[in-house]
Parts: structure tokens; sequence; C-alpha cells
């Protein structure tokens, strides 16, 4: 008797706090709901993914509308625009997710393969030691921008 008492209680006790992980949301409210510029984003990069560059673009344009800051946008653009073979027009968009966050190693590995599309290779040089001391324990930006230097020396 005393075991199955026991074992109601503590069956009580699980159900009980089973609950206690449910989000509780006013009616018509939910923090899950992505923003605007997050559905542009992941549409953006989905259009990547496809290689799908004009639409990403005007994915990536929205989201710097609504934050202009976004680093990560930012590089999609200047990725974007380089893969469509508009240098001039993505080297800016490099510079400026650098400016915001000098640390952004996708933007580095980006620009870097940019210098070399350029015929830039002591830029691109440049952009490898940066990513190396970024990237202490090392990186696939850091292995791809030096196998993509590796690749344009070869070819030289």
């Amino acid at each position: 008797m005393y075991i199955r008492i026991l074992f109601i209680f503590l069956l009580a006790i699980v159900i009980g706090l089973s609950g206690l992980n449910t989000p509780v949301n006013a009616a018509g409210s939910s923090d899950d709901e992505p923003s605007k510029s997050d559905v542009d984003f992941a549409s953006g990069k989905s259009a990547l993914k496809a290689g799908n560059y004009k639409l990403a673009i005007r994915n990536f344009q929205r989201v710097i509308e609504t934050n202009p800051n976004n680093a990560d946008a930012l590089n999609y653009l200047g990725y974007s625009y380089r893969k469509m073979g508009n240098f001039k027009v993505s080297l800016p968009y490099y510079k400026k997710a650098l400016a915001i966050n000098p640390g952004h190693r996708g933007a580095r590995e980006y620009l870097g393969e940019l210098y070399l599309q350029t015929g830039n290779l002591k830029a691109a040089k440049a952009q490898l030691e940066k990513l190396d001391s970024l990237c202490t324990f090392g990186c696939e930006e850091f292995d791809d921008l030096k196998k993509a230097i590796t690749t344009y020396e070869t070819k030289k």
C-alpha cells in the first residue's frame, strides 16, 4: 500500500512539473513569430543556396533597410554581387560588414576571394592572415581561403 501511495504521489509531481516548461502567452501574442527581417534573411539564404543571387539581393536589401548594421546581410549582399560578377558593387558591402564586425570570418573569407578574382593576391593573403589570428584552432573560412589562394597560385 505504501509503495502504491508513493508511486501516485511521484506521478502527480512529475505530471505537475511537466507543465512548467510550457510557455504561456496572452491571446494573439507569440514570441515565436519571426519578424519580417528574419523572414527576409531566411529567404535570402534559401535563394543563395539555390544560386538565385538576384532574389537573394532583394531579400538582403530588405533586411538592411530594417537593420542597416546587420553584418551578415551585408556580407551576403557582397557575396551575391560577387557571384554575379559585379565586383565593384560587392566590395563596399564586405567593407561595411567588416566595419561593423571586424571579426566576421565569412566576410574576411569572401573579401579574400574577391581580391583573388580581381588579381590582388597580396590583399587576399592579408585577409588570410587576419583569419589566422581570428581562428585560433582553425576554421572553415581560413581553410577555404587558403585553398583558394593555393589554387590561384598554381594557375599563375
